[in-house]
């Protein structure tokens, strides 16, 4: 966690910046007096170097907005962190007289290690070990997970995603491993990852506040809570932010815990929806630190799960009814928002969050829409590398064999 969430003052955006020059103003206060504080404006503005669209629709004479977070090189939103993480990082150890070789370990449950691998690739600083579980993501995301240089290696682990997060922390756990090697994470968990997506979050509420003076209230397909919680953090902010709904799949976590009070992880649901499979969200420990108690955390926050069933459903109107193509998680949240009531709807603005490019996960959309998806420039030329990767049980011993051979 940040010391503290800096505020700010909705009248000093008077200028309306570019996304680059607003995100560097908006995380400079967490930079302030670091090593990087000066590179910042050149790392975002090579970080955050492909599109961020916000487009809007309308349902009856109400206008709501979908924010497409997939148009970077991995074609999901988890390429905004990533990429900021990657060049952070390598500014640092650029300054480190000594810096020695860094071991990044990334538990993925599909996009994650796909945008952090990218995001590092061919950075001979660094060591890029990524962990997914077995048959829990789609083909087209395992070969983006599998596709990388010498510098990545990629290990499927029989089990699913939260064995990978197990086995990553225990890593981090044990101390002498942990020096070693120069463990690091680039997991949501790594808050240099976190921050910067909210600024996407920021942007895009302060640009309606300015065009229409409306607030917005956002719908964040989670699993893992870190999307969310960057939304939460440009809210703390002071960005005109309302409402915030956190859209689930089946693994009911979160929802259960916001409606009996009571935090019981448990095993995970494999579900269409992948990327979101997680029975015991790292983030919720942000959340349950940022507030006095669990009751005052539940009086803030609000999740609906969604079902399979449902999923698919909402794919297939969603482009019958209103020309959205969209992946499985991004299906959730527009599921949520649909399912409003219309005073609910017509009380804020309401922006969706679209995660992934439906290409991703053709082998679920295709068959529903019945068409082929165009797969973007990017992840086509992905899609064409060879793909290598090695089997482990999720054992803490044989990911550190895997470790010291990287």
């Amino acid at each position: 966690m940040p010391e503290s969430i800096p505020e700010v003052k909705i009248n000093d955006f008077s200028q309306f910046l570019s996304y680059q020059e607003f995100s560097h103003q908006i995380l400079l206060p967490y930079f302030a007096g670091s090593s990087v504080e000066n590179e910042l404006e050149d790392i975002v503005n090579k970080a955050f170097n492909f599109p961020l669209i916000n487009k809007d629709y309308f349902e009856k004479d109400l206008q709501y907005s979908v924010l497409e977070l997939f148009h970077g090189p991995t074609a999901a939103f988890k390429d905004f962190g990533a990429r900021f993480l990657s060049l952070t990082m390598s500014e640092i150890t650029r300054k480190n007289k000594n810096p020695g070789i860094t071991t990044i370990l990334v538990a993925t449950s599909g996009d994650t290690g796909g945008a952090v691998a990218s995001a590092f690739d061919q950075c001979p600083e660094f060591k890029v070990v990524v962990l997914f579980p077995e048959g829990r993501v789609s083909p087209r995301q395992k070969h983006q997970l599998t596709c990388w240089g010498d510098n990545v290696t990629s290990i499927e682990v029989k089990g699913e995603f939260d064995d990978c997060q197990r086995l990553v922390k225990e890593a981090f756990s044990n101390n002498e491993l942990s020096m070693k090697h120069n463990l690091c994470s680039a997991n949501s968990i790594n808050i240099g990852r976190l921050l910067p997506q909210a600024t996407y979050y920021a942007w895009s509420s302060l640009k309606r506040y300015k065009g229409s003076g409306d607030n917005t209230s956002f719908i964040v397909p989670t699993g893992n809570l870190g999307n969310a919680f960057a939304c939460f953090i440009a809210k703390e902010m002071g960005f005109p932010i309302d409402q915030i709904i956190f859209a689930t799949n089946s693994n009911k976590t979160i929802s259960d815990f916001i409606s009996t009070g009571q935090w019981e992880p448990r095993a995970t649901l494999p579900t269409l929806a992948s990327a979101m499979d997680v029975g015991n969200p790292s983030n919720m420990e942000r959340f349950f630190h940022f507030f006095d108690s669990p009751e005052t955390l539940i009086d803030k926050l609000q999740a609906v799960s969604v079902t399979d069933e449902q999923i698919i459903d909402q794919i297939r109107s969603e482009y019958q009814d209103n020309q959205i193509l969209c992946c499985p998680h991004t299906a959730t949240a527009l599921h949520v928002y649909r399912g409003l009531c219309d005073s609910d709807k017509k009380e804020t603005h309401w922006c969706i969050a679209a995660t992934a490019h439906p290409s991703k996960f053709e082998n679920i959309v295709e068959p529903i829409i019945g068409e082929e998806i165009m797969v973007p420039e990017k992840l086509r030329a992905l899609l064409e590398l060879d793909s290598s990767f090695v089997t482990i049980d999720p054992e803490l011993n044989q990911l550190v064999d895997i470790i010291a051979s990287a």
